[in-house]
């Protein structure tokens, strides 16, 4: 056993050992299904704070025959498997952590070299049966084992894709570090099993990846390991179950990863909200708002508009296809926000190939990155938007008028020549009902849709729900009569508290916002 060859079991041992530990060890029947097979070369990408090393570390545990871990998995999902025994702890695996490498040095070639010197005396050391040859590269050392010895191995590399985040500029050092992963593990004997894990996807260069023989598994498709990528949906409710917290509030705050199988939560999130009982925006501990800055600033066409209306709950439709896998390349906004997808700013819908912003908790992210000189009406409309809702809940129709048409004429972020463009101006002006509300649009209701219903969250239902409905180059009183006469109201059937019908029209000859709000009772 050793640093890199046949590691201990310690890094699983400690997830184990935590007061929260969510069992994903239900991914060792993939990675036994594929072992030893054209399809053993796996890449997983995922976020920070998304488990990828936990993954890592519970398949070196399991896998290494320098470690004993039948007692670690005792109740786990993995001992129930048929294939368990078959591999428990008898396989040679390299662990390489590529971060701790490129720590050492911050140069590709040193890198490469180190992990070549460290990993090659290890083996040495270890296999003092061969009649080592002259070859000193790692390559030739892992060939010569098999040849001899017929011995193969598991390659497990977590953070392989440091360089790409780190030397973002250095292509020629990132094309060196390619080639060496694919002539070291591509077509060789002696890999039985790869699993590689990172942040991006792997880098494509023209039309092509050095790296072809892998299978990936990406936040914009993952594919049947999605339950892998973070916490399902059942797998909150249990946790909310055990620590007495509302889900209604975890979903708010942490949900909107979906998938085709279902909902992910964010992993890190959702336990430092169980373990400190507190919902609150746990992201920007790990994670600084000029990551997301750098990359919503830049001058793309339309990439403002659609930041906008994704703030106000709205859906974008991307291509993901031109996306390069790294963090320079950029063409369009398409290009930006598909990398936002793998950072995990983003939510993919695959099916309808569109992005959003996933939860309450990203949302605050993106407010808090939003301090540029084009983006401050925004965030003064975020900071004034509690101010309008207390003159919402105090019927001060004058009030919030002119709030509104401050935002209105202030911004030049939002194209606002439409009632859809109007929604979305509405919608990021009541920011702040987010706290309070759950909100819907487009919400079916009576004899059709209505604009926007705010419906109070649990321990909020002092507060009124309300009806909104948005008029253009008509009347705000004629909105409040199409609320009634289509019965609007039967949208909140079964809530019993206050209720305000809200009309709001813009005339655009004037340039001016009317409002009128309506106490109703169910």
């Amino acid at each position: 056993m050793g640093v890199y060859l046949n590691p201990k079991n310690s890094g699983f041992k400690r997830a184990i050992a935590s007061e929260i530990y969510v069992d994903k060890t239900g991914l060792i029947e993939y990675t036994n299904k594929v072992l030893g097979t054209e399809q053993g070369y796996l890449c997983v990408s995922r976020p920070r704070r998304f488990g990828k090393s936990m993954a890592a570390n519970m398949l070196c545990a399991y896998y290494s025959c320098g470690c004993d871990s039948e007692s670690l998995f005792a109740g786990l999902k993995a001992e129930k498997l048929l294939s368990f025994r078959s591999h428990l702890n008898k396989h040679n695996v390299i662990f390489l952590n590529m971060q701790d490498f490129l720590s050492q040095s911050h140069d590709v070639a040193k890198m490469l070299d180190q992990i070549e010197k460290s990993v090659g005396q290890e083996l040495k050391r270890t296999y003092t049966q061969v009649q080592w040859q002259e070859s000193e590269r790692l390559e030739g050392i892992l060939n010569q084992i098999y040849s001899d010895l017929d011995e193969q191995f598991i390659f497990i590399i977590d953070e392989w894709d440091c360089i790409f985040r780190e030397l973002k500029d250095n292509e020629e050092g990132q094309k060196k570090y390619l080639d060496y992963l694919r002539n070291l593990l591509k077509d060789k004997a002696y890999v039985d099993l790869v699993y590689m894990t990172g942040i991006l996807p792997i880098k494509k260069y023209g039309s092509h990846s050095a790296l072809n023989m892998f299978t990936e598994f990406s936040m914009t498709q993952p594919l049947f390991m999605a339950e892998y990528v973070g916490f399902t949906e059942t797998e909150v409710k249990e946790l909310c179950d055990r620590y007495q917290m509302d889900f209604a509030e975890i979903q708010r705050w942490y949900d909107g990863y979906s998938f085709e199988e279902g909902h992910i939560y964010s992993p890190r999130s959702v336990v430092t909200a169980m373990l400190t009982r507190k919902f609150s925006n746990f992201w920007s501990q790990t994670e600084t708002y000029e990551a997301l800055r750098i990359y919503i600033e830049m001058n793309f066409d339309g990439l403002k508009d659609a930041i906008m209306k994704m703030l106000s709950g709205e859906r974008c439709r991307i291509n993901i296809a031109t996306f390069k896998n790294d963090m320079t390349t950029f063409r369009s906004k398409d290009d930006v926000f598909t990398l936002l997808v793998h950072l995990g700013y983003l939510g993919y819908d695959e099916k309808e190939r569109q992005v959003f912003i996933p939860n309450y908790e990203v949302s605050e992210e993106f407010i808090n990155a939003l301090q540029g000189e084009d983006w401050k009406p925004v965030v003064r409309a975020v900071e004034k938007s509690k101010q309008l809702m207390d003159d919402t809940w105090k019927l001060n129709e004058t009030a919030v008028a002119e709030a509104l048409q401050e935002m209105h004429m202030t911004s030049s972020v939002l194209a606002y020549n439409n009632e859809n463009a109007l929604a979305c101006s509405i919608i990021m002006a009541y920011y702040s009902a987010r706290l309070y509300y759950y909100l819907i649009r487009e919400c079916p209701a009576g004899q059709g849709y209505a604009d926007v219903v705010f419906i109070p969250r649990g321990g909020h239902m002092d507060k009124p729900a309300m009806i909104i409905e948005l008029k253009w180059n008509r009347t705000a009183a004629g909105a409040i009569e199409q609320i009634k006469n289509r019965e609007y109201v039967k949208a909140l059937e079964g809530y019993n508290g206050k209720l305000l019908l809200v009309g709001i029209n813009y005339d655009k000859k004037m340039k001016k916002h009317d409002c009128i709000i309506e106490e109703f009772r169910l």
